[in-house]
């Protein structure tokens, strides 16, 4: 240890720039140098042998720095030895805040080296969203500007690594500028800035793309290295826009492999490692689901396959990247042989890291090649006794993957085994969660999952998932299809939680005493020679343990209540009153006295608590009861509700706070006729760093002329006349309770291969044959079901809800009844359709007979006043396509223009006869295109766009003369779409020649651009046959124009805090209003007013998420400023935007 000590401190001097010896020219013999103080300082904490003398020591030591640092006569030169010693106490972990600020005036007044300890001292000190940065983004400005190479790197460094977000706009076209400088370290550091740019705020760098692509191409490899962390981000969320790469990326990569690259970028005679695994990522990416593209893969991953053959750490990471590309992309079957073979060496090698790694590249192409797990079955299950437990961990999750209806009780075995053995809270919340999972979908029979289910909760404590409790009981309330099955499980689940309950001072974890508490008090009348007396005593004698918590007593107490409901009297109920009413807690109190109350009354306590009843709750979220309250105190004169947030801003603004906002071009005229008190007004915008100058010139040169114009905007808001007002009733509907999302997938029967007869071990038959119950399945001629693929075997527990038509009748009184507001922000929502597809399982499917009169005529009218009220196969539609963007443009609705890529569209040849019903005709709808097809069946799709939802309707055309047999079409679940009642249609006979359709809402769950809503139709003819299918949603499908007024406008303006803002620049011939009617045909934006150089304009997201836009122009510039009550719509609606105002 010493000796790193001493290499250390005699390596500061050149790190730090400190050439000259202590007592040169300009110091005494007294003089210390700052590498010896500093070294004094390492020295001294290394000679320590407790804390709490480092303590002491770092205490002291930051006590003399802070004197030093705040005496005004400290020079800039000593300033720069105290940072030094300063960094070095935080990294130790010691705060020294006190030297932060002195840190940013190091880096704004001094010399070069100065200049270098202050940026580093403030890179380690801060980060992004500390107040402090702010000031130093006019030092960052000056140094980007500067003519000296080494500022501009350490400026071009301080962006990348920490920058506040709303800033950016502030140094983006100086670091755009910097992108064609001569210097490739000057274009490398800038690239690494955009790149961080990108990751904290990709709308703001959306608009030099191109150069990004300059970069790429960069004659300098440093350059080009830095722009591919850009492309894999990017790629990531868009694959398909940067399929035109392909070529480009897979040339860089024959050429790294090649060794064309500098020996500078050679690590351990690897040309490029970590640039081949950039690569390597991007190429995968790019080639999911795409043969075409995959072919220009194929010759450079089989080079990298062949040339990674040094046995090094980093080849090995290169080969396990090339392995998950080839398993990615459309595979060819010479690279699958040479990947299954590396993943070989990898599984039986006797390293460790090299193991897991082979474990880890298993799972993840198991899915591909159930065949691999079979061929290294016997050292999968060595690795399952393997000392290492990272290893057991990832086998575990190799078998997770490979799990089907005939192994499921073994792995599962397995995977108890290792919970109860580990004590790490990831490891028990990862696979708890995973054996629920597969306990729900593959349970062979009632008794089994009960008893797993026990184990699960036991094992899993208090730190498992609550949502494994939660999805259980409503498992058990809502049941599935067959009522004698739910009893069952019903019964058996009491029966098990009876037996649990018999041994006194047993300690359950209290997740796992509410799920009792709750099943026996729900479903004890089940039982019918057991005496619910007997169910209470347990109860109260479980109350009354110590290591229950109040949480749990209540659960208790609930079930006991639901149980004294159903006998005449009870000796232990009324002795629980009589406890608990002088109780201490004063929520057990509150029970016990309840209690009392409803047992004087036994009728009304078996109204109010009847059996099996708890599907039958329905929870008003939104708290819609409390609406005519509202709406009386609004027309009384109370003030709105204001948000937590917004409270806290008016208060910093009345104590006149600091403003962190950036500050907007002074327009002295306007700014007094501003209606946005409080807040900054939109008209305040900053046009952004393109516009120089001084702003005093600006402000008088282009200042508002108001003469002659009407006065709308006053001291108190905006001034409209009393007779103009129009108030809009506010209608909204409870959202639907989310469901359970389940997925599956099957995957090809392969074949076993043979076994050979070889005389074996004890030991050695007791693997084979644990080998023979864990892979049962994957080799035989039944279906393999694999994790995370969608698996046509018929699901144990298969729920059904209980609660749709209690749901649909519920909503529609809460719509009937819905008191109006003075103040609408939204505007009226009638649920023309609602009942369309919401009443109704199956979805009200329609049949379409092949010989049906519905048939289009010839002609088609393209007429922009009208909606295409019929969709079909005439070949005169196929060169036209629906204009989604162009819907809800109020009267004016262009509905059809030449298509450009537009998806694939139904084919002619197919003699069917598709049509929308008619009440959905009317609607703005798509083109019917296909979305999947063999020779015996196709699926089709179109895309309708009501007031208040997305309907996606569906038609499944049978082609065979023969009739088709349990057609099922299921959706995969996703993050981004939510589908209302169920993720499946099912058609139990489709005719021969016919046609079958139904009808899914379709809401947008997370907020994103663009997302894909995947999944698979599976028919029964001679065989199973399985097909997969994919559509794309974009944001614009679930933007909905919102109509209110100005002053509306104003008030919702305030209440929002959530922001963003761009600039755009305007060609000549543009205006104000040509651009506002851009974004209002293509997004479906309603403007509500146009006021000389400025516009507003409102939307929704469906279903009722509202967003404003601010638009104003100035000198060739349009401002767009959007808030929302949603954080994320108004970064992804602005993106949107800039794509039109981009094609426009």
């Amino acid at each position: 240890m010493s000796d790193v000590v001493e290499r250390t401190l005699s390596a500061l001097p050149g790190l730090l720039g400190q050439h000259d010896p202590a007592g040169g020219p300009g110091g005494g013999p007294g003089r210390v140098s700052a590498t010896s103080r500093l070294g004094g300082l390492i020295r001294s904490i290394t000679a320590l042998t407790s804390k709490h003398e480092e303590e002491k020591l770092i205490h002291q030591e930051q006590t003399n720095l802070k004197a030093t640092i705040s005496a005004p006569t400290t020079t800039l030169r000593l300033m720069k030895e105290c940072m030094v010693r300063l960094i070095y106490c935080e990294m130790l972990g010691y705060e020294s805040s006190f030297g932060y600020i002195h840190a940013i005036k190091l880096a704004q007044q001094g010399n070069l080296l100065e200049k270098r300890v202050g940026y580093l001292a403030v890179s380690l000190f801060l980060h992004e969203n500390h107040e402090l940065l702010l000031l130093l983004v006019n030092t960052v400005v000056k140094d980007l500007q500067s003519t000296n190479l080494v500022e501009v790197c350490m400026a071009l460094t301080v962006v990348s690594q920490i920058f506040p977000r709303e800033m950016i706009p502030a140094v983006l076209p100086l670091i755009e500028d910097k992108l064609q400088h001569s210097k490739e370290i000057i274009r490398r550091k800038a690239v690494q800035a955009l790149y961080k740019f990108y990751l904290i705020a990709p709308n703001q760098v959306q608009h030099i793309h191109d150069k990004f692509r300059k970069a790429l191409c960069d004659r300098d490899v440093g350059v080009m290295a830095a722009s591919l962390h850009i492309y894999l981000q990017m790629v990531k969320e868009n694959a398909s826009g940067y399929k035109d790469l392909t070529e480009s990326f897979v040339t860089i990569l024959k050429q790294v492999v090649g060794g064309k690259l500098p020996i500078d970028f050679n690590y351990h005679s690897v040309p490029a490692p970590w640039l081949q695994i950039q690569l390597l990522r991007i190429l995968g990416l790019l080639g999911k689901d795409d043969p075409r593209t995959s072919e220009l893969m194929y010759e450079v991953l089989d080079e990298s396959l062949r040339r990674a053959e040094i046995n090094h750490n980093i080849t090995y990471a290169i080969l396990f990247e090339c392995v998950q590309t080839i398993y990615t992309i459309c595979p060819k079957s010479d690279l699958l042989e040479k990947a299954a073979k590396c993943i070989g060496k990898f599984v039986l090698s006797p390293k460790i890291n090299l193991k897991y790694l082979g474990l880890k590249a298993l799972t993840y192409v198991v899915q591909q090649d159930p065949n691999l797990a079979l061929q290294h079955q016997m050292t999968i299950i060595e690795c399952l006794d393997h000392p290492d437990p990272i290893i057991k961990r990832e086998t575990l999750e190799l078998l997770y993957r490979i799990t089907n209806g005939q192994n499921i009780t073994i792995i599962v075995q397995k995977m108890l085994d290792y919970v109860r053995q580990s004590k790490e809270e990831y490891t028990i919340i990862n696979l708890t969660g995973k054996i629920a999972e597969l306990a729900e979908k593959y349970a062979p029979d009632n008794e089994w999952f009960i008893q797993t289910m026990n184990a699960v909760f036991l094992v899993g404590g208090d730190v498992m998932h609550p949502d494994i409790p939660n999805n259980f009981l409503r498992l058990l309330a809502e049941g599935f299809d067959d009522e004698k099955e739910d009893g069952q499980l019903r019964l058996y689940a009491v029966q098990s939680y009876l037996s649990l309950l018999e041994g006194e001072d047993t300690f359950y974890p209290q997740k796992f005493i509410q799920v009792m508490s709750w099943v026996l008090g729900e479903y004890f009348y089940l039982i019918n020679d057991g005496d619910p007396e007997i169910i209470i005593t347990k109860l109260y004698r479980l109350l009354k343990q110590t290591f229950v918590t109040s949480e749990t007593k209540a659960w208790i107490m609930s079930a006991i209540t639901k149980m004294a409901s159903r006998i005449p009297c009870s000796k232990t109920v009324d002795k629980l009153i009589q406890e608990f009413s002088t109780s201490l807690d004063t929520c057990m109190r509150q029970y016990a006295f309840e209690l009392k109350h409803l047992c004087e009354n036994k009728e009304l306590m078996k109204n109010l608590l009847p059996l099996d009843a708890s599907c039958e709750t329905v929870v008003d979220a939104s708290l819609s009861f409390l609406d005519g309250y509202v709406a009386e105190g609004l027309s009384c004169g109370a003030a709105p509700y204001k948000p937590h947030h917004q409270r806290q801003e008016e208060k910093l603004s009345q104590e006149k706070a600091l403003n962190f906002e950036p500050y907007g071009l002074s327009f002295t005229s306007s700014m007094s006729s501003s209606g946005f008190t409080g807040r900054q007004s939109p008209a305040g915008l900053s046009l952004g760093s393109d516009m120089s100058g001084n702003s005093a010139e600006i402000g008088q040169k282009d200042c508002l002329k108001l003469d002659g114009v009407r006065k709308l905007w006053g001291k108190e808001g905006y001034l409209p006349k009393k007779e103009n007002k129009t108030g809009k009733e506010d209608k909204t509907q409870p959202a639907p309770e989310d469901s359970i999302l389940v997925g599956h997938v099957d995957d090809p029967p392969l074949i076993q291969p043979e076994q050979q007869v070889v005389s074996l071990s004890e030991e050695e038959k007791e693997k084979q044959q644990l080998a023979s119950t864990l892979f049962v399945g994957l080799g035989t001629s039944s279906t393999v079901s694999l994790m995370g693929k969608a698996d046509t075997m018929t699901q144990k527990f298969k729920r059904k809800s209980k609660i749709n038509e209690t749901h649909t009748r519920e909503e529609a009184s809460s719509i009937q009844n819905f008191a109006t507001l003075p103040f609408s922000p939204f505007p009226d929502i009638t649920p023309n359709d609602k009942e369309n597809f919401q009443g109704n399982e199956h979805l009200e499917l329609r049949k379409v007979s092949l010989n049906s009169s519905e048939v289009l005529e010839a002609s088609v009218s393209l007429d922009r006043s009208q909606s295409l009220t019929e969709a079909g196969l005439d070949e005169k539609l196929s060169d036209y396509r629906l204009s989604t963007s162009s819907l809800f443009a109020d009267s004016n609705i262009e509905v059809l223009q030449p298509s450009q890529s537009a998806p694939k569209t139904v084919a002619n040849k197919v003699s069917l006869s598709l049509c929308l019903p008619e009440e959905l005709a009317d609607h703005p709808h798509s083109e019917i295109v296909e979305l999947c097809s063999s020779d015996v069946l196709t699926v089709y799709s179109c895309k309708v766009w009501t007031d208040d939802c997305s309907l996606l309707v569906l038609f499944v055309a049978n082609k065979s003369p023969s009739p088709l047999k349990t057609v099922n079409l299921v959706f995969e679940s996703t993050e981004h779409f939510k589908i209302f009642e169920n993720l499946s249609c099912h058609f139990p006979v489709i005719e021969a020649q016919s046609i079958e359709s139904c009808r899914k809402s379709v809401q947008l769950e997370k907020i994103c651009t663009t997302g894909i809503l995947s999944g698979f139709v599976s028919y029964h003819l001679d065989m199973d046959t399985h097909l997969e299918f994919s559509l794309i949603f974009s944001l614009s499908d679930f933007i909905r124009p919102m109509e209110i007024t100005t002053e509306d406008f104003g008030k919702l303006w305030l209440s929002f805090s959530n922001d963003v803002k761009q600039n755009f620049k305007m060609s000549p011939q543009e205006s104000l209003l040509i651009a506002l009617n851009t974004l209002k045909q293509k997004l479906k934006l309603h403007i509500v007013e146009i006021i000389g150089n400025e516009g507003l304009a409102a939307c929704r997201l469906l279903p009722s998420v509202p967003c404003l836009l601010h638009c104003r122009t100035h000198a060739r510039t349009l401002s767009l400023w959007l808030r929302s009550s949603c954080s994320a719509l108004p970064d992804s609606l602005l993106y949107q935007c800039q794509k039109v105002m981009e094609e426009s």
